[in-house]
């Protein structure tokens, strides 16, 4: 009895975790470039009492063993990178990825982050930026006199300049992929860096050696289906009830022990 408390409430634990990363994709779903994430558990040690194969006479052996489990525990969360649907915006600095790839962000500490969202700004020196001003890399400056920006499928960045013919070549975006892209650590800001785990950054033109492409005009929206995520959330909510009333069960069966005395 004592066991199936503390059983039951490792379930209810779990099951916690489960809410509050439901709650953390739900509360996400409309930010732009958001991967949903679930939580994956796995069951604890066992008590064993009789392990399979042990004799049960000079002669016989037991064909099952006797073991009593003592609840679960998450292990990790998994990210989901699937695509979400491009939402077009025709912001002419708005870029979506169609494909697998990442955008290459410088931050504050020099190092570079990696990101789906293509919502990027000029700064005051007309560089590439992020919402939060994080630089693009490879940096692209838009001359302040451009009047029209052109970013083709694979990557490269052309302005119309006033008073020039033609278009004038800005630079080209590059992306990054991943052997193990959840591997990746998120840093929050819609910003992920690399870990053992994810493998080294392969960057390079958009469209080669697996990359996607890159749209003009579009934001990618998150990847989080409303409906999925409220089935989860029931789901957990009846997990944490049921393992509750285990809890209930095993104090009034305490409750009955202690009264035998009496």
């Amino acid at each position: 009895m004592i066991r199936a408390l503390y059983t039951a409430a490792s379930g209810m634990n779990a099951q916690q975790a489960n809410i509050d990363t439901v709650a953390h994709n739900l509360a996400n779903v409309n930010t732009a470039g958001f991967k949903k994430s679930h939580v994956e558990f796995e069951d604890l040690v066992y008590q064993e009492i009789r392990t399979p194969g042990a004799a049960t006479s000079s002669v016989g052996e037991a064909p099952i063993g006797l073991e009593v489990g003592l609840g679960t525990r998450p292990v990790g969360t998994s990210r989901n990178f699937s695509s979400g649907n491009l939402r077009s915006t025709g912001a002419q600095l708005d870029m979506a990825i169609e494909g697998d790839g990442f955008f290459q962000i410088t931050t504050p500490q020099g190092t570079t982050a990696y990101t789906r969202t293509g919502a990027f700004h000029r700064d005051a020196q007309g560089n590439l930026v992020t919402a939060d001003g994080y630089g693009l890399e490879p940096q692209i400056n838009i001359p302040a006199n451009a009047t029209t920006v052109t970013i083709s499928k694979d990557g490269v960045v052309s302005a119309q300049i006033a008073g020039q013919q033609g278009t004038q070549q800005l630079g080209t975006i590059e992306l990054a992929t991943f052997q193990n892209p959840a591997g990746l650590r998120p840093l929050g800001g819609n910003l992920f860096e690399v870990t053992s785990a994810s493998g080294d950054a392969q960057t390079g033109a958009p469209g080669l050696d697996g990359r996607g492409v890159v749209q003009q005009g579009f934001i990618e929206d998150s990847n989080v289906s409303v409906v999925e995520e409220m089935v989860n959330m029931i789901l957990g909510q009846r997990a944490y009830e049921a393992n509750s009333r285990v809890v209930k069960a095993a104090d009034e069966m305490l409750s009955q022990v202690n009264n035998m005395v009496r």
